[in-house]
């Protein structure tokens, strides 16, 4: 996301440094020496095609993203990758199902790991909870909290453990999906390239 910002910061200053040069300016510039309005001209083209490279790698990067075969992997290979891995892993998921992502997992993020973005524009956010044990109805119910308190359309609860009985049953009539171990690894399992696939290429 960092780069991102820089993209947009300089396409910003190359729009104001256009304002100045056409329109607030333009009898300034013309007093210049030939040869200095000369490099300023070559100076605007060539960072007018930068940035026009740069924006296109950088939407191409984003669709090869979730295009690009995923690994599959199973329950033990997922809990085994650290926190913010299983957080990008997860990313790639919803990518592959057409969803906009931005990851936001970290220290004060306030229980939301993934941001996501449908086709049509609703926004939904994603909890992943890389663990081995029992998720309980309180996760759940921290989960609708920060639901509210995002103004979000839905919620996912994406964990590689079992979701207690009590959990779902207090998750049922909201608007929240929870994904369990082996759901996931079902949905693993039907976006990814198998092993024989990697195997063979």
């Amino acid at each position: 996301m960092r780069s991102f910002w820089l993209m947009v910061a300089l396409t910003i200053l190359y729009l104001l440094w256009l304002l100045l040069h056409w329109l607030l300016l333009p009898a300034f510039f013309d007093l210049l020496p030939p040869l200095v309005g000369e490099l300023i001209r070559l100076g605007e083209i060539g960072w007018l095609v930068t940035l026009v490279v740069v924006w296109g790698l950088f939407f191409w990067r984003r669709r090869a993203e979730g295009l690009a075969p995923m690994p599959e992997m199973d329950l033990a290979e997922l809990y085994a990758l650290n926190p913010a891995d299983f957080e990008k892993y997860v990313g790639l998921l919803f990518r592959r199902k057409g969803y906009k992502v931005e990851v936001r997992g970290r220290t004060g993020d306030l229980g939301v790991d993934l941001m996501v973005t449908r086709p049509g524009g609703r926004q939904a956010i994603v909890q992943c909870k890389r663990y081995r044990h029992t998720v309980g109805s309180n996760v759940v119910r921290e989960l609708y909290g920060t639901l509210i308190h995002e103004g979000v359309a839905h919620a996912f609860l994406v964990t590689t453990a079992e979701i207690s009985p009590a959990a779902r049953e207090w998750a049922a009539g909201k608007p929240i999906t929870l994904i369990d171990g082996a759901a996931l690894e079902a949905i693993v399992a039907a976006l990814s390239v198998p092993p024989t696939s990697r195997t063979a290429r």
